[in-house]
């Protein structure tokens, strides 16, 4: 975990263990808290744009091939730096990995719960995800919460850091609107692995479970909203500020929820699935995560693979 990763899980309202300590533990010199970190220039704003882009496509791309398919389409750029970039994105390549995202030191690792399980209700498993929002100079966090069996986005929230107070202030939304799941699914970064989070759901009777390794297809459903909200809103509007984001994909969201029909759904509405589901039978087809093809709308299938990598070749 890089030196600016370990600096956000400094907790400045710890009234336990010091920030000298804190520090301390963590590696990292006290100082760096204090600095303002240096603002990105065009150049990479640019860069990180386009690797979201590509990401958002293609999202089994790895820092490697990045770099080819930027270098194939004239950026003057290295693997260090693509890595780097994609590391204070927040995104890493979907797929089997000898190890998956790093949790915080001393973070307690739940074990994982969907195996084999037919998600066949609303408020039987939710989800939350983190992705990267580009803006005219810079860039935010959005986080959202979603139930898995109508894919209804419960709450988000959008930040300018991947500090995990905004993910808590999501799940508290969720949770006092629509009530509680009985599984709450993240993979194992730091932001839900976090004490406040964890413990947001324990007190709520929420059982947790986390992605153990190479389970890269369980964000599938969040990863495809994700797609779906940066191509036909974020791309296509070009945010200036946070502002102007903030408001977009709010309404974006609410015309999801409620208007957009989802295929899969049986054209139904995500909202209209869950509010069926919570007062009656749902009415749609189990979701069992190990064996139901139509769980991949995002996995790469062999011809998007031999596309993207023919392009790097």
């Amino acid at each position: 975990m890089s030196a600016p990763d370990r600096r956000r899980l400094v907790d400045r309202d710890n009234g336990v263990v010091s920030i000298r300590r804190q520090c301390e533990l963590l590696g990292i010199a006290r100082s760096g808290l204090y600095r303002s970190p240096a603002a990105a220039n065009d150049n990479d704003l640019v860069l990180m744009r386009r690797i979201d882009e590509l990401f958002t496509t293609w999202p089994f791309l790895g820092s490697r091939r990045m770099t080819a398919l930027l270098r194939a389409e004239g950026h003057a750029v290295n693997r260090k730096r693509i890595r780097r970039l994609m590391r204070e994105m927040g995104i890493v390549a979907l797929g089997p990995k000898p190890r998956t995202t790093k949790p915080a030191p001393g973070h307690k690792i739940y074990p994982y719960l969907l195996r084999g399980l037919a998600i066949e209700r609303p408020n039987q498993v939710w989800c939350a995800d983190i992705t990267y929002i580009p803006i005219g100079r810079g860039f935010l966090y959005l986080v959202a919460i979603m139930d898995w069996a109508s894919r209804a986005v419960l709450s988000w929230r959008l930040s300018n850091t991947l500090d995990g107070s905004f993910c808590v202030s999501a799940l508290e939304e969720a949770l006092a609107r629509f009530g509680k799941p009985d599984i709450f699914n993240t993979d194992q970064g730091c932001q839900f692995t976090a004490a406040a989070f964890t413990g947001t759901l324990a007190a709520a009777g929420v059982r947790i479970s986390m992605d153990g390794r190479g389970r890269w297809m369980d964000n599938v459903f969040i990863e495809r909203l994700w797609r779906s909200l940066k191509h036909e809103d974020i791309y296509l509007k070009g945010y200036a500020d946070g502002c102007e984001a903030k408001a977009g994909i709010a309404s974006w969201i609410a015309f999801y929820n409620s208007r957009r029909p989802h295929q899969a759904l049986g054209n139904r509405t995500p909202m209209a699935v869950w509010r069926q589901g919570t007062s009656g039978p749902l009415g749609a087809a189990a979701v069992d995560m190990m064996d139901n093809v139509r769980a991949l709308p995002t996995c790469p299938q062999p011809q998007q693979q031999q596309q993207a990598f023919a392009m790097v070749g």
